[in-house]
């Protein structure tokens, strides 16, 4: 009989991806309560070269080798009827090399309508460009069925299943849309409601860790 069995492996890590300062700070600031032990806020830095680069660097090592993988922050809505402070949970991202399936899209949008009530919360396709994206260019994209564009997602969800397998999810606040677009997103510094949205969505992330552990390897 072995008396100094292996130890069992630990759930797997959480990595949370976000590009800008702004973002981390929300992320920093809000409510760790329920926090799964090994969390990581990561910031990539703009577009999506930086984040590949940061988020398969972070996987990388050994302990965050197993870890799901949300990217969020803030993004373009595309569809009318969007405003700034809704929230947009992904079900796939995209970009030129294909799309990445999300992993638990129901669950997130159910602990985020308990996270954020009044807030509403869109499902659908998210879309990566490497640029900020404007004017007449979102309905270009909204043709293509994408509900909200942003520049880091698709490279962070792509990066992550590329480096193994591992729960993957997308959750992102918008902060301009097609009736309120912002000139820079500069703007969004002060308290307006995509910075206090994003300050209250990790309880959310931490249930749907929980929801889609896998052990480590």
């Amino acid at each position: 009989m072995d008396r100094n069995p292996a130890p069992r492996p630990g759930p797997a890590p959480l990595l949370i991806a976000c590009a800008l300062g702004i973002e981390h700070l929300a992320l920093r600031t809000g409510d760790r309560s329920g926090a799964p032990g090994g969390m990581t806020v990561l910031r990539t830095g703009m577009g999506p070269q930086n984040a590949e680069r940061a988020v398969t660097g972070a996987l990388g090592k050994e302990n965050l080798r197993d870890a799901a993988v949300l990217a969020t922050g803030f993004c373009a809505g595309l569809a009318p009827g969007m405003h700034p402070g809704d929230l947009v949970v992904a079900e796939e991202t995209r970009d030129a090399r294909g799309s990445t399936p999300c992993t638990g899209t129901g669950l997130l949008v159910e602990e985020l309508v308990r996270a954020v009530p009044g807030r509403t919360v869109h499902t659908g396709p998210l879309t990566g460009s490497d640029h900020v994206v404007r004017g007449h260019e979102r309905g270009t994209l909204l043709a293509t069925g994408a509900i909200a564009v942003d520049m880091e997602s698709a490279a962070t969800l792509h990066s992550a299943v590329r480096t193994g397998q591992r729960p993957v999810a997308a959750v992102r606040v918008v902060v301009d849309a097609p009736q309120h677009e912002l000139v820079r997103i500069g703007t969004v510094r002060g308290g307006i409601s995509a910075f206090r949205v994003l300050r209250a969505v990790l309880p959310a992330f931490f249930e749907w860790h929980r929801s889609s552990l896998l052990p480590r390897r």
